[in-house]
């Protein structure tokens, strides 16, 4: 009996048609569809009829691969050779918006020497491609995803700066809104024309019977300025999808001829030297009557899909999902069950970032160890992305179940949180803002640099040296926890000098009415230049600096920080220390992190996994544990 012919088996043979085989770059990815297409495959019958999808898809293939060039081929090669590279400890990533680290793309080119002397490895640049006119959700509403924003530069200078990253040892990692487009995009206008192609590119309804349905069960993003998750538009003469903002429109993900645009999208970007694609609002993009519409089945099958895709075709690329979601789900996004070790290579570790300053606020770490203690094992091939503040506001993400626990009201520990980082709580430094107040609880988001929020901006106001001086330290603690925990460090443009709010925004008519661009200014390059030669020793920014530049070299030389390994978070017997267990086959590393402003002790019974004589990796001094240690004020030490 012949043996069955089965779906990866077509797919292969229509692929293998299309190549010449006897050429180096076609037998490659036809060996890399024999690595990968099984996951291909699977994701897309688990969401769509394959007939449907297959043949387009192969067809995108062929064309994006002959667009390829040598040298990014030649990446692929390196890179399926070793495929952690972003896992190891000389991943240090840096977060800006382009226009605000140096204007634009050239600026940025002018900067990559700057990158590279901070032992930068990954940059992530945020929103570049074209969005629409005015207001465009800080990039997220994109217009044209085959153009840049026309004043930062052309996508071919995009490749060029690309090449140069490359060249410095630098990945570049670009925003893909995969959710929903700009009600400008090209879609959406010729929906409104009457296309129906592309009206089923959209979820769009001719009255409010089903809208009503879906909000039954639907949370809003924006209340504030963008209440509902439906718009009525009258040139479609319906109501349109839109969770985030109006001229926001969701994209339908069911329909097939979806995927097909953005697999596309994805190669063209890693055809311009994309290394990563941090895939925005991934845990939105399928609907389900009934539900939050968040974080579906479908959304991990049809990562698995595009991810595999690119693993055939350009395979230097990885994925990062943006998924803000609790320690129970976020998992999801890295692989789990089937999917394990075959979505996302990376996802943000949002819980971390809010355990820290959490901590910080209430002098107590019950809450992070808790927390902590309910993620489970990651695939493997993956990472983590730690990070301390981004470009978007802090949400007070406390579990009341949690919060419950550790003996708190969760409701009250976020209204805590959010007066502590406003400067409302007594004795707090801190010059955050409020962010969308939720008008029957009260409970809000956070607005605000690092430097803002941790007190060095308050304390230097008041010209206060002992409170600067403090401040500093925590500052300094809250990053080490980032840059010890595992996984990639991102580091927030500006961070590095302790940057602080900027008022300016309000001067601005598009941005005046969103104040997380508070905590975006530009970067001061005079500031930055004079901290990184070591000018103005006594400044918080040179001293940021330096203990920046500190914490970087000492994570180089920790084979330990392989993200492959997961960190243990425990709670020191001394009220307000964190210790941090990093156990690998090169050697054992505990951190302990003091988060008080006061001293505490950390017995010799709860530095497990180490001899009597240890050395701290940041000091490089070396003694003996005897009893144990006492700690200093917002003091760190990495032990091994």
């Amino acid at each position: 009996m012949a043996p069955k012919v089965t779906e990866f088996d077509r797919a292969r043979a229509a692929l293998a048609k299309k190549l010449d085989l006897s050429q180096r770059g076609d037998a490659d990815l036809l060996d890399r569809f024999d690595r990968w297409g099984g996951d291909l495959i699977e994701g897309l019958q688990a969401t769509y009829e394959l007939t449907d999808v297959i043949g387009p898809l192969i067809d995108i293939m062929v064309d994006q691969h002959g667009k390829r060039s040598e040298t990014l081929r030649q990446r692929d090669r390196e890179r399926v050779l070793n495929p952690d590279w972003f896992q190891r400890p000389d991943t240090i990533g840096y977060v800006c918006y382009t226009d605000l680290f140096d204007k634009d793309l050239k600026g940025l080119a002018n900067r990559v020497d700057y990158l590279k002397k901070l032992r930068v490895s990954y940059l992530h640049l945020l929103p570049i491609l074209e969005p629409r006119p005015g207001e465009s959700d800080g990039g997220y509403a994109v217009m044209n995803y085959r153009a840049l924003r026309k004043d930062l530069g052309t996508m071919a200078e995009l490749a060029a700066v690309a090449e140069q990253l490359h060249t410095s040892g630098i990945s570049l990692t670009l925003d893909l809104v995969l959710n929903h487009v700009a009600m400008e995009h090209e879609w959406a206008e010729k929906a409104k024309q009457g296309d129906q192609k592309y009206r089923d590119y959209f979820y769009a309804y001719p009255d409010r019977e089903i809208p009503d349905q879906f909000e039954q069960s639907l949370p809003e993003v924006f209340p504030d300025f963008a209440p509902g998750n439906f718009t009525w538009n009258p040139e479609m003469e319906a109501w349109v999808w839109t969770t985030f903002n109006s001229y926001q429109w969701d994209v339908n993900w069911a329909n097939p001829a979806v995927f097909c645009e953005f697999a596309d999208i994805i190669a063209n970007l890693a055809n311009h030297g994309v290394d990563c694609i941090r895939l925005d609002a991934i845990a939105f993009i399928w609907k389900r009557m009934g539900t939050i519409c968040q974080g579906e089945p479908e959304v991990h099958a049809i990562t698995q899909a595009l991810r595999a895709f690119s693993k055939i075709l350009t395979p230097s690329m990885i994925y990062k999902a943006e998924a803000i979601v609790g320690p129970a789900q976020v998992g999801a996004y890295l692989g789990e069950g089937k999917h394990a070790g075959k979505v996302s290579d990376m996802a943000y570790h949002n819980s971390l970032m809010v355990q820290i300053w959490s901590a910080i606020a209430a002098k107590d770490t019950k809450l992070l160890e808790l927390v902590m203690a309910r993620f489970g094992a990651m695939p493997a091939s993956t990472a983590w992305g730690v990070y301390l503040r981004c470009h978007d506001d802090i949400g007070w993400a406390i579990d009341d179940s949690d919060a419950h626990r550790v003996g708190i009201n969760g409701h009250d520990h976020r209204m805590f949180l959010a007066d502590y980082y406003t400067g409302k709580f007594y004795g707090s430094e801190a010059r955050g803002v409020d962010f969308q107040i939720e008008k029957h609880s009260g409970e809000r988001r956070t607005s605000g640099t690092a430097a803002a929020l941790t007190g060095i901006q308050g304390a230097l106001e008041r010209k206060d040296k002992a409170a600067v001086d403090l401040a500093i330290r925590r500052y300094i603690c809250a990053y080490a926890m980032v840059f010890g925990f595992g996984g990639i460090p991102l580091l927030y443009m500006g961070d590095e000098i302790a940057l602080f709010n900027d008022d300016d925004f309000v001067k601005d008519k598009t941005k005046r009415d969103d104040n997380r661009w508070i905590h975006r200014p530009a970067m001061p390059w005079q500031v930055a230049e004079d901290a990184a030669q070591g000018k103005k020793p006594g400044s918080p920014a040179t001293r940021v600096r330096k203990a920046m530049e500190n914490l970087i070299q000492a994570r180089l030389n920790l084979p330990s920080l392989h993200a492959a390994v997961a960190t243990k978070v425990r709670a020191g017997q001394g009220h307000g220390v964190a210790i941090f267990e990093r156990i690998h086959p090169s050697g054992n590393v505990i951190q302990l992190y003091n988060l008080t402003e006061t001293r505490r002790w950390v017995s010799r019974d709860e530095i497990l996994a180490l001899p009597d004589w240890v050395t701290d990796r940041l000091s490089g001094q070396s003694f003996a544990l005897g009893d144990g240690l006492e700690l200093e004020p917002y003091q760190v030490l990495w032990l091994s």
